[in-house]
């Protein structure tokens, strides 16, 4: 049995839905793996009702797919989905570092300990917790930057991003994807808003680039 897979009953289908979201995030579920409304029911100790109220849910998300052969089932993003994720990130995030109210040495200093973890994470070869601390980074910047809307804004875009991770992202381009949040935390505390806005507008850069040689590779 799974971690995620702990029997907790009885559970709303908020639960679920949460408990699903939560294993995608930490890779204890991977893309394209199938879900089952009757081996959730039995997880779960609900019916099959509550089960698919929160897989309708997870769907309107872009978390999960629903298909007559497979039933339900975590998305795979293509090439094409990955880049329109990246691409919706970045205009969100260099709009939000430029037009940055100020932020305080107490948020740079969660910043930089939310990096350390990351390596950490790289170090470990966990992949589930580096996918996870690598996308939330943002989230916590923009909690730190002061916008709690756009913050919860990333907390959806970010479940997709691990979701590309797991399946484009290799060892190296998590390392990088490291070391510049590592480089605009210290931009931050420099008061460098123009470096910070560089630092994050190369770093979709580079992810766009890492996800289209990554998935070029897969299809050869």
């Amino acid at each position: 049995m799974k971690a995620w897979e702990k029997p907790l009953q009885p559970a709303s289908s908020n639960v679920i839905e949460n408990r699903i979201i939560q294993a995608v995030l930490s890779a204890e579920i991977s893309p394209g793996e199938r879900l089952g409304e009757k081996d959730l029911g039995e997880i779960f100790g609900v019916s099959r009702t509550l089960v698919r109220e929160a897989m309708m849910r997870l769907s309107s998300r872009g978390i999960v797919a629903v298909s007559p052969r497979r039933g339900w089932f975590v998305v795979e993003p293509t090439a094409e989905e990955a880049r329109e994720t990246i691409e919706a990130r970045r205009s969100i995030e260099v709009g939000l570092l430029m037009t940055r109210k100020s932020i305080s040495t107490a948020a740079i200093d969660h910043l930089e300990t939310h990096v350390l973890e990351q390596q950490r994470a790289i170090d470990e070869d966990d992949l589930g917790r580096r996918s996870y601390l690598l996308g939330h980074f943002h989230v916590h910047l923009a909690t730190a930057l002061g916008s709690s809307i756009i913050a919860n804004f990333l907390e959806e875009l970010t479940t997709r991003t691990v979701l590309i991770a797991a399946l484009y992202q290799s060892r190296a381009d998590a390392q990088k994807s490291c070391d510049n949040h590592r480089r605009l935390v210290h931009a931050l505390r420099e008061n460098d808003v123009e470096g910070a806005v560089k630092i994050m507008d190369d770093h979709f850069t580079h992810l766009n680039k890492a996800f289209k040689i990554r998935s070029r590779r897969q299809r050869t």
